[in-house]
């Protein structure tokens, strides 16, 4: 198990320079609105690659209140595993404030890939609840992210496909593509996509089973892949999908030079989330089924990281106990106190917060402005 203990935040969001403690298996942050709660975690996330549990912009996370706003920002975490202890820290430098950098133990890290084997999260955000309701795209994206934390390499993969598909739309656009030449690409771009669908569907069984396994009163969500392709590898093998998706780019050439998007690829397809027992989907529940369901999704989603990785991610949940009844706010609390990794969770309520465990531990955050 990795566990941070110390987390130092320079210029970041509204910490000027802050540190904080950590201890115990769960550590609940509280305070009002604005406070600086969701901060923290993000500057958690930041620890691993990516652009952590917002998705902000390098430029989003200096702290613009101070009376000579600065362009740098850093976060150093403090962490051990069982082998050993060592330090994370990333940020951006005033001479290169769009390039982030990775050090561990002091020393730049070359890879970013370096991290990836020391420290994992996984979280839950308030804005992840609207994915129901939102388009494809946000579905797609955030089961994406699952994968990728399953499947080293995915990541990479879905890059290179999008890769391709900006050089084809650019070529059909321009009018000068050679049939040889898109040809070429569409070949890759078949290769890509039916090997991006195959990952997405092996997921898929994983984590419907991990959902399976997980207690009452958490839903039994079962988990849908809308996808052409992947279904067409349920009856076809791999080759022959390819050869069927590379034909169907060159007859769509005409109509994704209008459209100017891909209408026919792995970037097509969509998720469904559904309780297992009603049949009912997410998108048609109540606003506490859809965090229930959330809920569930990233508790299994823990448990297939662990098992795959031999370790526990650490887990975010910023308000999670928003919309949940008490009886699940009561689970989700043991849960996380019996969960074999590290959880953070925030609050503004500690009365929503019930701990029948007596061993989380809580961390009152000031007000915004206060004792920074």
């Amino acid at each position: 198990m990795t566990r941070l203990f110390r987390l130092r935040l320079l210029n970041f969001r509204n910490f000027i320079k802050e540190e904080f403690g950590f201890d115990g298996t769960l550590t609940i942050l509280h305070g009002p609105n604005g406070a600086g709660k969701t901060n923290i975690l993000e500057a958690i996330s930041l620890l691993m690659p990516g652009r952590g549990l917002r998705g902000a912009a390098l430029t989003d996370l200096p702290n613009a209140r101070t009376q000579t706003p600065r362009s740098d920002w850093s976060v150093t975490g403090w962490l051990a595993n069982d082998a050993e202890a060592f330090s994370i820290s990333t940020g951006v430098t005033p001479e290169s404030p769009r390039q982030r950098r990775f050090l561990l133990d002091g020393d730049m890290v070359k890879s970013q890939s370096v991290m990836l084997e020391l420290v994992a999260c996984l979280w839950l955000t308030p804005q992840m609840e609207g994915l129901f309701l939102e388009p494809p795209s946000g579905r797609r994206r955030f089961f994406d992210r699952l994968v990728a934390a399953r499947e080293p390499g995915f990541a990479r993969l879905l890059a290179a496909a999008e890769h391709i598909q900006a050089q084809r739309l650019m070529l059909l656009r321009s009018g000068e593509g050679a049939a040889r030449w898109l040809g070429a690409l569409e070949k890759q771009l078949a290769e890509k996509s039916v090997a991006i669908a195959a990952m997405r569907r092996d997921y898929l069984a994983a984590l419907n089973a991990a959902l399976a396994q997980l207690p009452p009163p958490f839903p039994k969500a079962r988990v849908g892949l809308v996808c052409e392709i992947a279904s067409r590898l349920d009856d076809a093998p791999a080759l022959v999908v390819e050869a069927e998706w590379r034909e169907r780019f060159a007859r769509t050439r005409r109509q994704d030079k209008e459209n100017r998007t891909t209408t026919a690829g792995a970037n097509r397809a969509d998720i469904l989330i559904c309780d297992a027992v009603t049949g009912r989907n997410a998108s048609m529940s109540s606003t506490g089924e859809r965090k229930a369901l959330l809920v569930s999704v990233i508790l299994s989603q823990a448990e297939i990281m662990k098992r795959q990785q031999k370790r526990a991610p650490i887990l975010l949940l910023d308000e999670p106990m928003t919309h949940l009844d008490d009886m699940r706010r009561v689970a989700l609390v043991r849960t996380l106190a019996a969960y074999e990794g590290q959880a953070f969770l925030t609050t503004t309520d500690t009365d929503q917060v019930p701990d029948p465990t007596g061993e989380s531990v809580r961390l009152a955050i000031p007000p915004l402005g206060a004792a920074i």
